[in-house]
């Protein structure tokens, strides 16, 4: 018998290495950011960012990237791949310039919008050129391959972060990003081949607009309620006002032929489920990951490399058990394997209420390590679930739209959790900077950030406000963590009502399937 001819690209597995390259910039800028956030909010080093105005330097990235996924892929598919992937990790190198460059913070967080802009021209141009030379008989290995990659980036993006921030200034965590960036535009315009479809999508310009004008709005208001009250029209009209556009969004992308998201998908109840699922314990989580940066950094006094460090356990965690999760939901079904990675989550959240200034190490490196696992086996079953739900040739758009409500559900976490930490830090310490003058107060009372610079300048006094900062921001911490274990719940909640207890005994087709799971893990 004859071995089958091999059809793939002759240097695939080179193409792979300087894809991954293309990739791996992009996901190790978002996971340095958390360790450098205090970094950024201080006024002298830094460019003395709020805490709002540092969770819209997440949120500016994010909202960007998920609105425009779809886009360019269909972008890539129009104009060429590799023309999308060159101009995407361009303006990605660009953007990282800028913001290392930022000398306010509002420069900063158009530069991450502009960054954002990048990505996601990055992510569905590597797959696809990925699923463009490799023969399908080898593709599901060189997407694995991607993925450990990736993975590999999440485990040493917060110690490079650290490391960074311990011997250079906090804009070196974006210029690392440009000599990888120039070394990836070379290698991509050597060794990577051009490819289109024949037959590609349209681009639905107004459903990217009002979902993008949507959630701006919303996270605006969200954000503008945490740190001045929700009393105010500044936070509930844009509030309003992206409930209402994204309520146009959804009825204009009902009509199109062409929807820039599916929301027909979110008819059947077992992909809404699984969808759900993601997007709720992203909320919790990114929500959570924000509040320990501060508290890490701040009230425990780690440097910026130690608390990178403290992530670890995550990480591993990660690396541990995903590639275990799918054994487990073939033999005991997505229904019990989701359900207990989010009642570990949840656990994990509620834990940190009983937190404070001292709680030793090892408690904080075994939370890490437990909501790292819970988190690796959610994704599995819920990406299979998507997979099972619909039919075979929606795959791999039922997947990206997991992952865009993916990044969706991490934005509104750090919005919606970062905005109690602020409301709640800010009626706690607000006896204890009553005597301080009006500018000073005001400083003090927005973050555990703008308290300790106040009192660095306090002189002896300043102690007694460390004291006060440290203690109000540890209890908003536990309505934050609250907060993040009561959304855990909904999300087991969902789980046990609509995720289908067995597998689906078919399988989704060779080809969408290993990049469309890998999508929904990403990003």
């Amino acid at each position: 018998m004859q071995p089958q001819t091999q059809t793939g690209h002759p240097r695939r597995w080179a193409i792979l290495g300087v894809l991954v390259i293309s990739l791996l910039v992009v996901v190790l800028d978002n996971t340095v950011l958390n360790v450098a956030l205090k970094a950024i909010a201080d006024p002298i080093h830094g460019v003395g960012a709020s805490q709002s105005q540092l969770e819209w330097a997440i949120n500016s990235y994010t909202l960007v990237f998920a609105g425009l996924l779809f886009t360019w892929g269909v972008l890539g598919d129009r104009a060429g791949r590799k023309r999308v992937l060159l101009l995407g990790i361009v303006l990605f190198g660009l953007a990282s310039l800028i913001s290392a460059y930022a000398q306010t913070p509002t420069q900063l967080i158009w530069a991450r919008a502009l960054m954002g802009i990048g990505g996601a021209a990055v992510m569905p141009s590597t797959l696809s050129i990925i699923s463009n030379v490799f023969d399908p008989r080898e593709r599901a290995k060189a997407i694995g391959a991607w993925a450990g990659a990736v993975g590999l980036a999440v485990a040493i993006g917060p110690v490079l972060g650290g490391f960074l921030l311990e011997h250079f200034w906090w804009g070196s965590v974006f210029l690392i990003n440009v000599p990888i960036v120039v070394i990836g535009v070379v290698l991509i315009m050597i060794m990577v081949p051009e490819s289109r479809d024949p037959n590609p999508g349209r681009i639905d310009v107004v459903g990217v607009a009002l979902s993008i004008a949507g959630l701006v709005a919303l996270v605006y208001g969200i954000i503008d309620g945490g740190e001045h009250g929700f009393g105010r029209f500044q936070s509930w009209g844009p509030i309003v006002g992206g409930v209402l556009v994204l309520a146009a969004f959804v009825a204009f992308e009902l009509r199109s032929d062409h929807p820039s998201l599916d929301v027909r998908l979110f008819r059947n109840p077992r992909f809404s489920a699984a969808v759900s699922s993601v997007g709720l314990v992203f909320f919790a989580a990114m929500g959570t990951m924000f509040f320990l940066a501060f508290y890490l950094q701040m009230v425990r006094g780690y440097t910026a490399l130690q608390s990178g460090l403290m992530m670890t356990p995550f990480a591993a965690a990660q690396l541990i058990f995903a590639p275990r999760s799918a054994g487990m939901v073939r033999r005991y079904g997505p229904k019990a394997v989701c359900a207990v990675g989010m009642a570990l989550v949840a656990v994990t959240l509620a834990a940190y209420l009983w937190v404070g200034a001292t709680t030793p190490v090892w408690v904080l490196l075994v939370l890490a390590f437990v909501q790292g696992a819970g988190m690796a086996n959610v994704m599995p079953p819920a990406t299979e679930s998507v997979m099972s739900s619909l039919p075979r040739e929606k795959a791999g758009v039922g997947s990206a739209v997991s992952n865009t409500i993916r990044q969706i559900g991490g934005a509104l976490g750090v919005a919606v959790l970062g905005s109690l930490l602020s409301a709640v830090y800010r009626d706690n310490i607000a006896d204890a900077v009553a005597g301080l003058p009006a500018g000073a107060r005001d400083v003090a009372s927005e973050s555990i950030t703008g308290a300790y610079g106040v009192a660095a300048q306090a002189g002896p006094a300043g102690a007694e406000l460390i004291e006060a900062a440290n203690s109000s921001f540890v209890s908003a911490m536990h309505w934050a963590a609250g907060g993040s274990a009561v959304v855990a719940l909904i999300g087991i909640g969902v789980v046990l009502a609509w995720l289908p207890r067995h597998s689906a005994p078919h399988t989704p087709p060779a080809q969408p399937a290993p990049e469309a799971r890998e999508l929904a893990e990403v990003g």
